[in-house]
């Protein structure tokens, strides 16, 4: 298990970063962390989206388009340091696989990719689920499917297929997610069902950190961190049970 104390920050130094779908909640936070850290910002999001993203006018370089759209997405990331990735299963037809595939073909050798997903991705088959979110990916799942709305099997397939990649990939699992002021770095542990993720919950704007910060954190490579608040209650009880080192 690891703590987001564990986790050095970079200096961006201008380096170059795309965020895919960047006009989301998710997306917004990200944008505002990359700028603030030095980063030369692209983005890429659904044209209807572009006015989300005025307050960063001037200040970022925005590539209209799906995200699964790979010319779209090959533009955007040409000479990027680094890749953020919001693996929305929108619909039913392959939209966060068709993403993220797009991501893998056409970034840089070596560019630093990170995308972002729910705790019901599993690396290495070891976690053990709560039965609301076996719940939520048994039932909840078919029915989105059924309306057409979502598919959790594509963000599976996304994710099987950046598992499979031989890039620099980082794949966030985040928690249920709420708004607030920012806790700090998210804490995270390997497996879900670890102690320390009990609690459930992170602040959007902290999970938005957590992929910004993982660029610059080699010791997530290959990873898919499971996240969780740093103030929740099942971290501080952690913290406080773990010797200082």
């Amino acid at each position: 298990m690891q703590t987001g104390q564990d986790q050095g920050t970079s200096s961006a130094a201008r380096r170059k970063v795309c965020i895919v779908g960047a006009s989301g909640k998710l997306g917004q936070y990200m944008v505002r962390h990359a700028l603030d850290r030095g980063y030369e910002v692209v983005g890429v999001c659904r044209e209807a989206s572009v006015p989300k993203l005025d307050a960063f006018k001037g200040r970022i370089t925005l590539f209209p388009g799906a995200t699964d759209d790979r010319d779209v997405v090959k533009r955007a990331v040409e000479g990027c340091d680094g890749v953020l990735t919001v693996l929305v299963p929108r619909g039913v037809h392959g939209y966060a696989t068709g993403t993220a595939q797009a991501v893998l073909d056409h970034a840089r050798p070596g560019a630093r990719l990170v995308f972002s997903c729910g705790w019901h991705i599993t690396l290495d088959g070891r976690d053990v689920y709560s039965w609301k979110i076996r719940a939520l990916v048994k039932v909840a799942g078919p029915l989105a499917r059924l309306a057409r709305f979502a598919d959790l099997d594509d963000q599976v397939e996304a994710c099987r297929r950046v598992f499979a990649s031989a890039t620099r990939w980082t794949v966030v699992r985040g928690s249920d997610l709420e708004e607030g002021d920012s806790q700090g770095l998210p804490v995270w542990s390997r497996h879900v069902g670890d102690p320390v993720l009990g609690s459930n919950r992170t602040r959007r704007i902290d999970f938005a950190l957590f992929m910004v910060e993982a660029i610059g954190n080699d010791d997530l490579v290959h990873q898919a961190p499971a996240i969780v608040g740093r103030q929740t209650p099942s971290a501080l009880a952690h913290a406080s049970a773990t010797p200082a080192p």
